[in-house]
This record gives structure tokens, sequence and C-alpha cells, in this order.
């Protein structure tokens, strides 16, 4: 079948609150273990069933956010979603106190049952209309960033549409679109920080509701986060600041030599060489094209995990108006397959986007058959997925960038190490609002303020005065919609160095890692997925710094100027 021959069903919210609460009356007191069993069983089914409906008004209605019909199943789902979690915790509060727990583990593993011990602290029946209050916050901030219409040199663009045009060769080109996308979050301002400072408070209200003393642990116990806390995370930055940040300035005075701008400012740092960024060389089905060959040679198992996908039309790559921004990877359970949502915009990015998303594709596709709870694992896990693939397909990346092949791997790899700084500074920003929830809107803007020019003390708005008092994190979506999930990307990061590294030195045997990691899915957790895998902890101390040293050594090899 295609996605479009996908049908959709709303969920009948009574019935299925009958089924949950009939399947939680077989647990404990006289039912056998295979009863309790078949209960658990039957319980995934329904989980799947209701995903699968769930997950196709997400991707239909940030395809087209103006369609009515998906925009008004969201406000369903958002709306509903909080009461079923009420019936689904019940379900699992008779599970961990089974008497036929450990039979159950010895069936599924103990993590399954870690993880709903933690669940089931992040919720109570009190909270449901603060969650529902939460969830259309996030679809209104989803709703308003959607529809940026930028007028510019004679047409009209989303954000990701201005893309092209704030890497543009011509310099004024560049500052006259940085300021534009600028001025439409300077006109949103009011609305942004009226959603945000209400996000804030109904989280820290479920918090406090919760037992919590501030929705820092919760948001950690919201991402399933079982064998790391604040503490590692903070050293973590620490490393980061220590070992990455003087690289990245220095990555930074190369960049300017390179483009002829000393002292360069924000408008200049998106454009990497004198010559053009690099560019993929075709549109999105020459790209497609190149992409089934790539996975093809990868070998016969990516081969025909990505023949499938083109066949069943689940790819949704083209930016067009009304679409929300960014990209994403989900799983549509009842029909067996990912789907893959971007926007391309004709940048390096449309490359890394695709093949980033397909490492999560891959793992979720490999681990389809494990149960609902180890499909995916958390989310700093997943990223290693996808960020490592994006490396494991290098070898191919001429196919897409032709000449320009050398300057896409220079660029790849230094605004990786680039990422970094970044992706923690948004993480401190996160730590530092919820630990202080009555901030107003002009102390959060200082905070992250005083962070970026900690993290990325290069960064120069020059006349940008909105973006000067602290509001870029105001296009930073994770900020919004996932709390706390940011620095998932750069510890995944970091690992997915070390296959940079592997792939460099032994390409079957880091793909033969890779694939290990993938069909493991979610059924450890992410230290120990890595134990598993061979692979370097990075909360340890000393682990950034020693993967540094050889991606320090490639990137000082290359004479960029040449490039």
């Amino acid at each position: 079948m295609k996605f479009s021959e996908f049908k959709y069903q709303r969920p009948d919210i009574e019935s299925l609150q009958k089924k949950i609460n009939d399947l939680t009356a077989l647990i404990g007191e006289s039912n056998s273990f295979e009863t309790e069993l078949k209960a658990v069983k039957s319980m995934f089914a329904l989980e799947d069933d209701y995903d699968s409906m769930q997950t196709l008004v997400t991707i239909r209605n940030s395809v087209d956010t103006t369609d009515k019909f998906y925009e008004d199943e969201q406000d369903f789902f958002d709306e509903n979603n909080p009461k079923l979690q009420e019936f689904f915790q019940n379900f699992n509060k008779k599970i961990i106190i089974s008497k036929h727990r450990s039979l159950l583990e010895k069936e599924f593993g103990n993590l399954m049952f870690v993880m709903i011990e933690q669940e089931l602290k992040t919720f109570n029946p009190e909270i449901i209309p603060d969650l529902q209050v939460e969830n259309k916050l996030q679809t209104e901030y989803q709703k308003l960033t959607a529809s940026a219409k930028i007028s510019f040199d004679g047409g009209v663009y989303n954000l990701s549409q201005m893309g092209p045009f704030i890497q543009n060769l011509n310099r004024d080109v560049r500052h006259r679109a940085q300021l534009a996308v600028s001025n439409f979050f300077s006109i949103k301002e009011t609305e942004i920080d009226r959603i945000y400072d209400e996000m804030v408070q109904v989280r820290t209200k479920i918090a406090k509701s919760l037992g919590y003393s501030n929705f820092v642990q919760l948001g950690y116990d919201r991402l399933r986060r079982v064998d790391y806390t604040a503490k590692e995370v903070k050293t973590y930055r620490d490393q980061v600041y220590r070992d990455v940040v003087p690289m990245v300035s220095e990555l930074v005075v190369r960049k300017g030599k390179r483009i002829g701008i000393e002292n360069p400012k924000s408008y200049d740092l998106p454009l990497s060489f004198k010559s053009g960024n690099p560019k993929p060389k075709g549109n999105r089905a020459w790209q497609v094209e190149r992409a089934i060959k790539m996975y093809d040679n990868l070998s016969p198992i990516t081969g025909k995990f990505f023949r499938r996908m083109v066949d069943m039309d689940v790819l949704e790559l083209d930016a067009k108006p009304g679409k929300s921004g960014g990209g994403y990877c989900t799983f549509i359970t009842n029909h067996d397959t990912p789907y893959i949502f971007a926007n391309f915009n004709g940048t390096q990015g449309d490359v890394e986007v695709l093949t980033h998303e397909a490492g999560h594709a891959f793992q979720v596709y490999q681990s389809r058959n494990l149960i609902p709870p180890y499909r995916w694992p958390t989310y700093e896990a997943c990223e290693i997925h996808s960020m490592s693939m994006e490396f494991i397909t290098w070898p191919w990346m001429k196919d897409f960038f032709l000449e320009d092949t050398e300057k896409f791997k220079f660029n790849h790899l230094s605004g990786a190490i680039s990422f970094l700084p970044y992706g923690v500074a948004v993480d401190e920003f996160q730590h530092t609002i919820y630990k202080n929830p009555d901030m107003t809107p002009d102390e959060r803007k200082l905070a992250w303020k005083n962070i970026e020019n900690k993290y990325l003390p290069f960064k120069d708005y020059d006349d940008d005065e909105f973006m000067k008092k602290g509001t870029y994190w105001f296009r930073q979506s994770h900020i919004f919609a996932s709390p706390f999930y940011y620095i998932d990307y750069t510890l995944a990061q970091v690992c997915a160095f070390e296959y940079w590294i592997m792939s460099n030195n032994d390409p079957d045997k880091a793909f033969e890692s890779y694939l290990s990691l993938c069909n493991l899915g979610g059924s450890k957790s992410f230290v120990n997925l890595l134990i598993d895998n061979k692979l370097k902890n990075p909360f340890v101390d000393g682990t950034i710094k020693e993967l540094m040293k050889p991606i320090k050594a490639y990137l000082d090899n290359i004479d960029d100027m040449k490039l």
C-alpha cells in the first residue's frame, strides 16, 4: 500500500477505555501467568492500533497544517491522550505488583518494568487538565512557526525555504535574510513569550503536583533516563566547554580566513566557503535515486529496507507552504513502516537530513518485531543511529556532491563539532529556566544571552537587535515541544564520532557494530547499549578529549583554503 491509501479512523475512546479496563481486570488475584501474559500482549496490540491512528494524524497535520480535518483530529488527540493515560497507568500499576512479575520479566526483560515504575511517577489523574493545556500549547507553537510567510527579494517563503538565502554567497543577501527571519520572530515575540511562559508554568505545576521540587527531574523521567541524572549531564557539558569550545573557536577563525571576512558576524557563519557551500547536484527525485543505489551498495538489508520505503511513498521530503518545519522519522505500526518527514531546500542539509532520518528509520525497521516499549530506544540512543548513518554513508557522498565531495566532508565534520557547544547551551538554558520558573520573559532572554556568550563566544549578531537581546532560542522547537530533549543530539554525536573513526579504519566492522546496535532497539538503557557495543561513555571525563584528537588531525590535514 502507498501512504495515501493508509486509512485513518478516529479511535472510539469509550470503547478503548472499556477494553483497557477489561484487560486490567485480568492482572492479579487468582489469574494465571498465561492469562496475564495474554493480557499484556493484548494491551500491546491496543496500544499499536491507537498509536497508528495518532501517528497518521500527526504526519498529515504536519504535512499540511492548514488542513482543517487533521487539525481537528490533532486537537482530539491533544484532548484525549491525557485521559487515556490514566487507564494505561492503572494497567501498569497492577503489572508491577503482579505475583507473576518475575515470569513476566523473564518474558519481556527487566527494563520494561523499570520504565513502568519510572513512568508511574510522572502521572496521576489530577494532572489531566494540565497535560491537556501543555499539549495545546505545543500545537499552538508548531502552528505559529509553520505559519511563517516571509517576504524576501520578490518571493514569499516559510522558515525552511529561507535556508538558501541564509547561506548565499552574497553577504548582503545573507545579512538581509537573517534580519527577515528575525523580523518574523520579532513580530511573534509577545505570542512566543506568552506560549513559553504558560508552558513553564504548567510544567512546573504538574511537577509539583507529582511531588517533584521542580520540572527538571520530571523532564528526565518523562524521557525515560534511567542511568544518568542532571549531575552527569553537567559533567558532560563541562567537557564540551573545556575540550570543544576552543576547537570550534579555531574553526570559526579558519572559516573567516576561507571566506575572506575578518571577524565574521552571525550571518557569515552559515557560509563555509568563498566558492559557496556544497550542495547536492540534483533535485529531490535525483537524490532519492542516488540514495537507493547507496543503500543497495551499503548492504543487502539496507537496500531492501530503503526500496520498500520508496515503494510505499513514505518519504515526505519537499518544503512547501503550510508544512511544519524541521525533519523527523516516525513509525506507523499497523503498516509496519517508518515514515520520513523533511523540508528539502537545495542545501547540504538535504542529504544530511535524508541520511539522518534514514538512520532512525533503519533502526526502527530492524526493531519492528520487538515489543512496543523496546521498538525505539531512549532519545539519546536513537540519535546514535541517525548521526552515525550520516558518517557510515560518507563513501557515497561523491554521488550527491560530485566535485564538491571533499568540501562536503570538511563542512559536515566541522559542522558536527561546531554543533556540540550550541547543543549543550540549549540544555543549560533549559536547566536554568526550570530551576527558576518565575523568571520574566526578559530574564529568560538575558539567561540565554549569557549562556550563548559562554558556549558560542564568537557569535556576533551585528545590527540584529532582536537576536542580540537573547532570542535565538525562539526557533528551537525542542525547547517548546520536548523539554530537555536536545542534549541527546550531542551525546549521540559524540558516539557517532566513534563510528566515523571506525568507518575510516574498518568499514565492515563499523557497519557490523551499527547493525548490532540497531537490532537491540530499546531493549537496553542508553549506557548499557554503549557497553554492549563497546562504545565509549560520553559522561566519563576524558571521552570527548580522546575522540577529538583524530577528528582535529583530519581537519588540520586539509587545506581548506583550496576548497
